[in-house]
């Protein structure tokens, strides 16, 4: 499919579902595209609405064409005394947005609000993130291999080489 790294600008949440033991939540944000995984920082008294204002970056380096890309965005309350609580997940497809941005060199999602899908598999609050990609730039020379380093090309002369 490309090359390239994808960035997810995670803005705010609203109306979030859940309660802990003195009825406030600190959220955080988990999203995974494939197998990485990023984690934002924990909202902190923030409640059902809290906001982010982050970018979290994510290596796109994908030949195949097959199947589909996808942001998955679980939603955290990090707990002090217990294990953290789930509140709701959102997933967004990127295929389409990466292809554009294959052809472009760019593409762009503004900052939309996605529906929250609760344990229970109801919809409650919604979470608002952007997405952009750009595509990596190879040129006839050389390759960018899956970390985003470049390779390629001569890397020693033949008389810098001692006999």
């Amino acid at each position: 499919m490309g090359r390239g790294v994808l960035e997810v600008h995670l803005v705010d949440a609203k109306g979030l579902f859940g309660s802990d033991f003195l009825g406030k939540i600190d959220p955080y944000v988990v999203v995974q595209y494939r197998s990485q995984e990023r984690k934002s920082s924990t909202a902190r008294d923030a409640g059902r609405n809290p906001s982010w204002n982050e970018v979290l970056r994510f290596q796109i380096n994908s030949s195949a064409a097959n199947g589909q890309d996808k942001l998955v965005f679980r939603i955290m309350d990090h707990d002090t005394f217990s294990r953290d609580d789930f509140l709701g997940q959102a997933t967004i497809n990127v295929t389409d947005l990466i292809s554009i941005g294959m052809e472009s060199g760019t593409s762009r999602l503004n900052p939309a609000k996605y529906r929250v899908v609760t344990a229970d598999n109801s919809y409650h609050g919604e979470i608002k993130v952007g997405i952009t990609f750009t595509a990596a730039k190879v040129d006839a020379h050389s390759q960018v291999e899956e970390d985003g380093a470049q390779f390629g090309g001569w890397r020693h002369s033949f008389r810098e080489q001692k006999v």
